[in-house]
Protein backbone atom coordinates (compact mmCIF):
# COMPACT_ATOMS: atom_id res chain seq x y z
CA UNK A 1 0.00 0.00 0.00
CA UNK A 2 1.28 3.49 -0.86
CA UNK A 3 2.62 5.24 2.23
CA UNK A 4 2.51 8.97 2.96
CA UNK A 5 5.72 8.60 4.96
CA UNK A 6 7.59 7.30 1.91
CA UNK A 7 6.24 10.20 -0.14
CA UNK A 8 7.31 12.70 2.52
CA UNK A 9 10.87 11.44 2.65
CA UNK A 10 11.08 11.25 -1.14
CA UNK A 11 9.87 14.82 -1.47
CA UNK A 12 12.37 15.89 1.16
CA UNK A 13 15.24 14.36 -0.80
CA UNK A 14 14.18 15.61 -4.22
CA UNK A 15 13.54 19.18 -3.08
CA UNK A 16 16.80 19.28 -1.14
CA UNK A 17 18.68 18.05 -4.18
CA UNK A 18 17.98 21.31 -5.97
CA UNK A 19 21.50 22.40 -4.98
CA UNK A 20 22.08 25.40 -2.75
CA UNK A 21 19.24 24.68 -0.29
CA UNK A 22 20.94 21.43 0.70
CA UNK A 23 23.98 23.08 2.24
CA UNK A 24 21.76 25.60 4.04
CA UNK A 25 19.47 23.09 5.71
CA UNK A 26 22.32 20.77 6.69
CA UNK A 27 24.54 23.55 8.07
CA UNK A 28 21.71 24.86 10.26
CA UNK A 29 20.51 21.39 11.31
CA UNK A 30 20.48 20.13 14.88
CA UNK A 31 20.89 16.71 16.46
CA UNK A 32 19.01 15.74 19.63
CA UNK A 33 18.40 12.57 21.55
CA UNK A 34 16.87 10.91 24.56
CA UNK A 35 17.80 7.75 26.48
CA UNK A 36 15.40 6.09 28.92
CA UNK A 37 16.70 3.28 31.15
CA UNK A 38 13.85 1.55 33.00
CA UNK A 39 13.07 -1.42 35.22
CA UNK A 40 9.45 -2.61 35.34
CA UNK A 41 7.90 -5.36 37.45
CA UNK A 42 4.34 -6.71 37.10
CA UNK A 43 2.71 -9.14 39.55
CA UNK A 44 -0.86 -10.34 38.97
CA UNK A 45 -3.09 -12.68 40.92
CA UNK A 46 -3.56 -15.05 37.97
CA UNK A 47 -1.83 -18.01 36.32
CA UNK A 48 0.83 -15.92 34.56
CA UNK A 49 4.36 -15.68 35.92
CA UNK A 50 5.45 -12.29 37.26
CA UNK A 51 7.08 -10.08 34.65
CA UNK A 52 10.42 -8.29 34.89
CA UNK A 53 11.80 -5.98 32.21
CA UNK A 54 15.05 -4.02 32.26
CA UNK A 55 15.18 -2.06 29.02
CA UNK A 56 16.89 0.94 27.46
CA UNK A 57 15.11 3.01 24.83
CA UNK A 58 17.11 5.42 22.66
CA UNK A 59 15.86 8.11 20.28
CA UNK A 60 18.12 10.16 18.03
CA UNK A 61 16.77 12.90 15.79
CA UNK A 62 18.17 15.17 13.11
CA UNK A 63 16.19 18.32 12.33
CA UNK A 64 17.28 20.32 9.32
CA UNK A 65 17.49 24.05 9.20
CA UNK A 66 14.71 25.91 7.40
CA UNK A 67 14.91 27.08 3.77
CA UNK A 68 12.13 29.40 2.63
CA UNK A 69 9.89 27.86 5.29
CA UNK A 70 10.72 24.22 4.45
CA UNK A 71 12.43 21.83 6.85
CA UNK A 72 12.54 18.12 7.66
CA UNK A 73 13.06 15.81 10.60
CA UNK A 74 14.24 12.21 10.83
CA UNK A 75 14.13 10.41 14.19
CA UNK A 76 15.12 6.80 14.88
CA UNK A 77 14.02 4.79 17.91
CA UNK A 78 15.53 1.64 19.44
CA UNK A 79 14.63 -0.47 22.49
CA UNK A 80 16.81 -3.26 23.92
CA UNK A 81 16.64 -5.66 26.84
CA UNK A 82 19.48 -5.05 29.32
CA UNK A 83 21.42 -7.75 31.21
CA UNK A 84 19.07 -10.47 29.97
CA UNK A 85 16.17 -9.15 32.07
CA UNK A 86 13.42 -9.90 29.55
CA UNK A 87 11.00 -12.12 31.46
CA UNK A 88 7.80 -10.58 30.14
CA UNK A 89 5.24 -11.06 27.38
CA UNK A 90 4.35 -8.91 24.38
CA UNK A 91 1.44 -10.85 22.80
CA UNK A 92 1.08 -8.87 19.53
CA UNK A 93 4.71 -9.62 18.66
CA UNK A 94 4.56 -13.25 19.83
CA UNK A 95 7.24 -12.67 22.46
CA UNK A 96 6.70 -15.19 25.31
CA UNK A 97 2.94 -14.97 24.87
CA UNK A 98 0.98 -16.54 27.71
CA UNK A 99 4.04 -17.11 29.92
CA UNK A 100 4.54 -13.86 31.83
CA UNK A 101 2.41 -10.82 32.51
CA UNK A 102 2.45 -8.22 29.74
CA UNK A 103 4.96 -5.38 29.55
CA UNK A 104 4.39 -3.56 26.27
CA UNK A 105 8.01 -2.72 25.45
CA UNK A 106 9.15 -4.98 22.57
CA UNK A 107 12.71 -4.93 21.32
CA UNK A 108 12.70 -2.97 18.08
CA UNK A 109 14.50 -0.51 15.84
CA UNK A 110 12.35 1.69 13.64
CA UNK A 111 11.66 5.12 12.23
CA UNK A 112 9.87 7.02 14.99
CA UNK A 113 9.31 10.22 13.01
CA UNK A 114 10.16 11.23 9.47
CA UNK A 115 8.47 14.21 7.86
CA UNK A 116 8.86 17.35 5.81
CA UNK A 117 7.32 20.57 7.07
CA UNK A 118 6.42 23.99 5.74
CA UNK A 119 5.91 26.88 8.16
CA UNK A 120 4.43 30.17 6.96
CA UNK A 121 3.06 33.21 8.78
CA UNK A 122 -0.01 31.42 10.14
CA UNK A 123 0.09 27.96 8.53
CA UNK A 124 2.14 24.87 9.34
CA UNK A 125 1.94 21.87 7.00
CA UNK A 126 3.52 18.53 7.83
CA UNK A 127 3.68 15.37 5.71
CA UNK A 128 5.01 12.01 6.89
CA UNK A 129 5.39 10.05 10.12
CA UNK A 130 4.70 12.32 13.08
CA UNK A 131 3.54 12.68 16.66
CA UNK A 132 -0.02 14.04 16.96
CA UNK A 133 -1.41 15.21 20.31
CA UNK A 134 -4.71 16.94 21.06
CA UNK A 135 -5.70 18.49 24.39
CA UNK A 136 -4.83 16.22 27.33
CA UNK A 137 -4.36 13.15 25.06
CA UNK A 138 -7.66 11.59 26.17
CA UNK A 139 -8.60 10.91 22.56
CA UNK A 140 -5.45 11.53 20.48
CA UNK A 141 -1.99 10.99 21.96
CA UNK A 142 1.52 9.53 21.62
CA UNK A 143 1.46 6.91 24.43
CA UNK A 144 4.84 8.32 25.41
CA UNK A 145 5.18 6.22 28.56
CA UNK A 146 5.84 3.10 26.48
CA UNK A 147 9.23 2.69 24.82
CA UNK A 148 7.74 2.39 21.34
CA UNK A 149 5.54 5.46 21.38
CA UNK A 150 2.57 5.85 19.08
CA UNK A 151 3.05 7.90 15.91
CA UNK A 152 1.00 8.38 12.75
CA UNK A 153 1.68 8.38 9.01
CA UNK A 154 -0.26 11.21 7.45
CA UNK A 155 -0.66 14.88 6.68
CA UNK A 156 -1.28 17.70 9.14
CA UNK A 157 -2.36 21.32 8.63
CA UNK A 158 -2.39 23.81 11.51
CA UNK A 159 -3.68 27.40 11.28
CA UNK A 160 -2.72 29.72 14.13
CA UNK A 161 -4.44 33.13 14.10
CA UNK A 162 -3.16 36.19 15.95
CA UNK A 163 -6.37 36.16 17.99
CA UNK A 164 -5.32 32.82 19.50
CA UNK A 165 -7.72 30.73 17.44
CA UNK A 166 -6.04 27.48 16.41
CA UNK A 167 -7.54 25.18 13.77
CA UNK A 168 -6.09 21.74 13.01
CA UNK A 169 -6.79 19.00 10.52
CA UNK A 170 -4.95 15.69 10.28
CA UNK A 171 -5.39 12.80 7.88
CA UNK A 172 -3.90 9.48 9.04
CA UNK A 173 -3.35 6.52 6.74
CA UNK A 174 -1.41 4.36 9.22
CA UNK A 175 -1.44 4.13 13.00
CA UNK A 176 2.00 3.09 14.23
CA UNK A 177 1.16 1.51 17.55
CA UNK A 178 3.33 0.55 20.53
CA UNK A 179 4.21 -3.01 19.45
CA UNK A 180 6.96 -2.33 16.88
CA UNK A 181 5.40 -3.16 13.49
CA UNK A 182 3.39 -6.16 14.73
CA UNK A 183 0.13 -4.28 15.32
CA UNK A 184 0.29 -1.24 13.05
CA UNK A 185 -3.07 -0.46 11.46
CA UNK A 186 -3.90 0.89 8.02
CA UNK A 187 -6.51 3.58 8.47
CA UNK A 188 -8.47 6.45 6.93
CA UNK A 189 -8.74 8.76 9.94
CA UNK A 190 -9.82 12.41 9.83
CA UNK A 191 -9.14 14.62 12.88
CA UNK A 192 -10.66 18.10 13.23
CA UNK A 193 -9.77 20.28 16.21
CA UNK A 194 -10.47 23.93 17.13
CA UNK A 195 -9.21 25.74 20.22
CA UNK A 196 -9.48 29.29 21.51
CA UNK A 197 -8.10 30.91 24.69
CA UNK A 198 -10.82 32.65 26.70
CA UNK A 199 -10.77 34.51 30.02
CA UNK A 200 -11.99 31.36 31.79
CA UNK A 201 -9.68 28.86 30.09
CA UNK A 202 -8.85 27.16 26.83
CA UNK A 203 -12.01 26.18 24.98
CA UNK A 204 -11.77 23.45 22.35
CA UNK A 205 -14.11 21.55 20.07
CA UNK A 206 -13.31 18.44 18.08
CA UNK A 207 -14.56 15.78 15.73
CA UNK A 208 -12.56 12.59 15.26
CA UNK A 209 -13.65 10.26 12.44
CA UNK A 210 -11.69 7.01 12.78
CA UNK A 211 -11.85 4.18 10.29
CA UNK A 212 -9.59 1.20 9.72
CA UNK A 213 -8.86 0.25 6.11
CA UNK A 214 -9.92 -3.38 6.57
CA UNK A 215 -13.60 -2.71 5.91
CA UNK A 216 -15.89 -0.07 4.45
CA UNK A 217 -18.46 -0.37 7.22
CA UNK A 218 -16.48 0.31 10.39
CA UNK A 219 -15.95 3.63 12.06
CA UNK A 220 -15.74 5.49 15.38
CA UNK A 221 -17.02 9.08 15.18
CA UNK A 222 -16.51 11.27 18.26
CA UNK A 223 -17.68 14.86 18.68
CA UNK A 224 -16.95 16.86 21.80
CA UNK A 225 -16.18 20.11 23.62
CA UNK A 226 -13.68 20.81 26.40
CA UNK A 227 -12.83 23.68 28.75
CA UNK A 228 -9.62 23.66 30.80
CA UNK A 229 -8.40 26.56 32.86
CA UNK A 230 -7.31 28.04 36.16
CA UNK A 231 -8.02 31.19 38.15
CA UNK A 232 -5.91 32.95 40.76
CA UNK A 233 -7.45 33.10 44.23
CA UNK A 234 -5.16 35.35 46.20
CA UNK A 235 -1.83 33.53 46.37
CA UNK A 236 -3.56 30.25 45.56
CA UNK A 237 -4.97 28.80 42.34
CA UNK A 238 -8.29 27.19 41.45
CA UNK A 239 -8.19 24.86 38.41
CA UNK A 240 -10.76 22.93 36.43
CA UNK A 241 -11.42 20.68 33.45
CA UNK A 242 -14.84 20.07 31.91
CA UNK A 243 -15.44 17.88 28.86
CA UNK A 244 -18.33 16.17 27.13
CA UNK A 245 -18.36 14.05 23.96
CA UNK A 246 -20.76 11.84 22.04
CA UNK A 247 -19.70 8.83 20.01
CA UNK A 248 -21.10 6.54 17.34
CA UNK A 249 -19.24 3.26 16.89
CA UNK A 250 -20.02 1.01 13.93
CA UNK A 251 -16.93 -1.19 14.25
CA UNK A 252 -18.63 -4.22 15.76
CA UNK A 253 -21.66 -6.32 15.00
CA UNK A 254 -23.85 -3.87 16.92
CA UNK A 255 -23.83 -0.09 16.42
CA UNK A 256 -22.94 1.61 19.72
CA UNK A 257 -23.95 5.12 20.77
CA UNK A 258 -22.29 6.39 23.95
CA UNK A 259 -21.01 9.51 25.64
CA UNK A 260 -18.01 10.76 27.63
CA UNK A 261 -18.04 13.13 30.60
CA UNK A 262 -15.18 14.64 32.60
CA UNK A 263 -15.46 16.99 35.58
CA UNK A 264 -12.24 17.77 37.46
CA UNK A 265 -11.73 20.47 40.09
CA UNK A 266 -8.49 21.33 41.84
CA UNK A 267 -6.92 23.80 44.23
CA UNK A 268 -3.29 24.72 44.89
CA UNK A 269 -2.32 26.15 48.26
CA UNK A 270 1.17 26.55 49.72
CA UNK A 271 2.66 24.36 46.99
CA UNK A 272 0.23 21.47 47.53
CA UNK A 273 -2.27 20.65 44.77
CA UNK A 274 -5.43 18.65 45.49
CA UNK A 275 -7.89 17.52 42.82
CA UNK A 276 -11.07 15.51 42.67
CA UNK A 277 -12.52 14.18 39.45
CA UNK A 278 -15.33 12.25 37.83
CA UNK A 279 -14.76 10.56 34.47
CA UNK A 280 -17.44 8.54 32.70
CA UNK A 281 -16.99 6.37 29.63
CA UNK A 282 -20.63 5.61 29.03
CA UNK A 283 -22.27 2.33 28.04
CA UNK A 284 -24.99 1.73 25.47
CA UNK A 285 -27.24 -0.46 27.65
CA UNK A 286 -24.41 -2.94 28.14
CA UNK A 287 -23.96 -3.64 24.43
CA UNK A 288 -20.70 -1.66 24.23
CA UNK A 289 -19.09 1.47 25.59
CA UNK A 290 -17.17 4.65 24.75
CA UNK A 291 -13.81 3.88 23.11
CA UNK A 292 -10.67 5.99 22.61
CA UNK A 293 -8.29 3.78 20.60
CA UNK A 294 -5.81 6.57 19.75
CA UNK A 295 -5.49 7.95 23.30
CA UNK A 296 -2.54 7.88 25.67
CA UNK A 297 -4.52 5.44 27.80
CA UNK A 298 -1.82 4.89 30.44
CA UNK A 299 -2.46 8.45 31.61
CA UNK A 300 -6.09 7.71 32.52
CA UNK A 301 -7.99 5.26 34.74
CA UNK A 302 -4.97 4.02 36.68
CA UNK A 303 -1.37 3.22 35.80
CA UNK A 304 -1.90 -0.53 36.10
CA UNK A 305 -3.63 -0.30 32.69
CA UNK A 306 -6.67 -2.39 33.57
CA UNK A 307 -9.01 -0.42 31.32
CA UNK A 308 -7.13 0.02 28.04
CA UNK A 309 -10.36 -1.29 26.56
CA UNK A 310 -13.59 -0.03 28.12
CA UNK A 311 -15.83 -2.81 29.51
CA UNK A 312 -19.16 -3.19 27.72
CA UNK A 313 -20.85 -2.05 30.94
CA UNK A 314 -18.95 1.27 30.71
CA UNK A 315 -16.56 2.77 33.23
CA UNK A 316 -17.14 5.31 35.98
CA UNK A 317 -13.92 6.59 37.57
CA UNK A 318 -14.16 8.75 40.69
CA UNK A 319 -10.68 9.85 41.71
CA UNK A 320 -8.68 12.10 44.03
CA UNK A 321 -5.13 13.45 43.57
CA UNK A 322 -2.68 15.13 45.95
CA UNK A 323 0.69 16.37 44.68
CA UNK A 324 3.56 18.54 45.86
CA UNK A 325 7.33 18.89 46.18
CA UNK A 326 9.85 17.39 48.61
CA UNK A 327 13.65 17.06 48.55
CA UNK A 328 13.81 18.87 45.22
CA UNK A 329 11.45 16.46 43.48
CA UNK A 330 7.75 16.11 42.68
CA UNK A 331 5.54 13.59 44.49
CA UNK A 332 2.01 12.48 43.63
CA UNK A 333 -0.68 10.26 45.15
CA UNK A 334 -3.81 9.29 43.23
CA UNK A 335 -6.72 7.07 44.21
CA UNK A 336 -9.36 5.65 41.82
CA UNK A 337 -12.73 4.06 42.60
CA UNK A 338 -14.08 2.25 39.54
CA UNK A 339 -17.61 1.11 38.87
CA UNK A 340 -19.81 0.19 35.90
CA UNK A 341 -21.97 2.76 34.14
CA UNK A 342 -24.61 0.12 33.29
CA UNK A 343 -24.38 -2.41 36.12
CA UNK A 344 -25.51 -6.00 35.66
CA UNK A 345 -26.19 -8.76 38.17
CA UNK A 346 -22.55 -9.88 37.89
CA UNK A 347 -20.63 -6.69 36.97
CA UNK A 348 -20.88 -3.53 39.05
CA UNK A 349 -17.80 -3.03 41.23
CA UNK A 350 -14.77 -2.61 38.94
CA UNK A 351 -12.20 -2.24 41.71
CA UNK A 352 -9.96 0.44 43.17
CA UNK A 353 -6.42 1.59 42.46
CA UNK A 354 -3.69 3.52 44.26
CA UNK A 355 -0.95 5.29 42.27
CA UNK A 356 2.23 6.74 43.81
CA UNK A 357 5.02 8.61 42.00
CA UNK A 358 8.20 10.56 42.75
CA UNK A 359 10.28 12.29 40.03
CA UNK A 360 13.44 14.32 40.61
CA UNK A 361 15.46 16.40 38.17
CA UNK A 362 19.13 15.82 39.02
CA UNK A 363 20.56 18.01 36.24
CA UNK A 364 19.41 20.06 33.27
CA UNK A 365 19.36 16.90 31.16
CA UNK A 366 18.67 14.07 33.61
CA UNK A 367 15.60 12.92 35.57
CA UNK A 368 15.13 9.91 37.81
CA UNK A 369 11.83 8.51 39.01
CA UNK A 370 9.92 5.73 40.69
CA UNK A 371 6.22 4.94 40.54
CA UNK A 372 3.91 2.22 41.79
CA UNK A 373 0.39 1.06 40.99
CA UNK A 374 -1.75 -1.22 43.17
CA UNK A 375 -5.05 -2.39 41.67
CA UNK A 376 -7.55 -4.33 43.80
CA UNK A 377 -10.03 -6.13 41.58
CA UNK A 378 -13.80 -6.01 41.88
CA UNK A 379 -16.23 -8.15 39.92
CA UNK A 380 -13.78 -8.54 37.01
CA UNK A 381 -9.99 -8.43 36.44
CA UNK A 382 -7.21 -9.60 38.81
CA UNK A 383 -5.34 -7.93 41.65
CA UNK A 384 -2.28 -6.30 40.11
CA UNK A 385 0.90 -4.58 41.34
CA UNK A 386 3.26 -2.68 39.06
CA UNK A 387 6.55 -0.98 39.90
CA UNK A 388 8.78 1.22 37.73
CA UNK A 389 12.21 2.73 38.41
CA UNK A 390 13.84 4.80 35.68
CA UNK A 391 16.46 7.35 34.64
CA UNK A 392 16.01 9.61 31.61
CA UNK A 393 18.73 11.61 29.87
CA UNK A 394 18.21 14.12 27.05
CA UNK A 395 20.81 15.75 24.84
Amino acid sequence: MFRLTTLALALGVSSSALADPLSTILKDGTVSGNVDLRYENVAQDNALDDANAFTVRTRIAFKTGAYEGWSALVEMEDNRIVLGQGDYSVPPTGYQTGVHSVIADPEHTELDQGFIQYTGDAITFKLGRQVIVHDGQRHIGHVGWRHDRQTFDGASVVFQAESGLKAQYQFIDQRNRIFAEAADIDSEDHLFHLSYPTTVGNLSAYRYMLKTATSTTNGIDTTGVRLAGKQAHGENTFMYQLEFAQQKNTSGETNIESHYTLVELGYNVNGITAKVGYELLGSDDGAGAFASPLATLHKFNGWSDQFLGTPAEGLMDVYAVVAGKVLGGNWLLKYHDFSADEATSTVDDLGTELNVQYVKKVSNTTKIGVKYANYEAGDIKFDTDKLWVWANVSF
